[in-house]
C-alpha cells in the first residue's frame, strides 16, 4: 500500500513560534544568527518538521477508521533543512505487516518521507503502529 498527503506550506512564523516554546535554539528563531550556522539561515526546528509529518500523516487516512496506536519509530532522519516557504507533503509504503498470533491485531511498518516543493528528501521515519487485523476469511 502506499499513500501520498496534501502539501503543506511552512511559514516563517509557524517556525519561530514552534521554536520559542519547544526547540528555542538560534538557528530556529534568530535569522543573522542562523545565516552564520553550518546550515547557512532560518531552518525549522526538526521536531516541528516531525510534527507536520506527523498531521499529514493523520489526514492521510493510512489506518481508515481506526485511530493509529505508535509503539516505536524506527529510522528516523532529518535529511535537509526546512526553511520558510517550503511545501512539503509526506509519501509512505507499507513495508511489513506481522500479524499477531493471539489477538485481533497486527504490527504495521510504513516508511514516510516528506519531500519539499523541489521533490528533495527533507524527513523520512518508520513508525511501528498496532492495527485491528480483518477476521479470518474476510479477505
Amino acid at each position: 500500500m502506499r499513500f501520498r498527503s496534501r502539501g503543506k506550506r511552512i511559514m516563517r512564523e509557524d517556525i519561530k513560534r514552534f521554536a520559542s516554546e519547544f526547540d528555542p535554539q538560534p538557528i530556529h528563531l534568530d535569522e543573522a544568527a542562523a545565516a552564520l550556522t553550518p546550515l547557512k539561515g532560518l531552518a525549522a526546528s526538526g521536531w516541528h518538521t516531525a510534527a507536520i509529518a506527523m498531521r499529514l500523516l493523520v489526514e492521510v487516512g493510512a489506518s481508515g477508521r481506526h485511530p493509529l496506536l505508535g509503539i516505536g519509530v524506527d529510522e528516523l532522519r532529518w535529511l535537509a533543512p526546512v526553511r520558510p516557504d517550503d511545501v512539503l507533503h509526506l509519501e509512505g509504503e507499507v513495508t511489513e505487516l506481522i500479524p499477531s498470533k493471539t489477538k485481533q491485531q497486527g504490527l504495521v511498518r510504513t516508511k514516510w518521507t516528506a519531500f519539499n516543493q523541489r521533490g528533495e528528501p527533507v524527513y523520512m521515519f518508520t513508525p511501528i503502529s498496532v492495527v485491528p487485523r480483518r477476521p479470518v476469511g474476510m479477505g
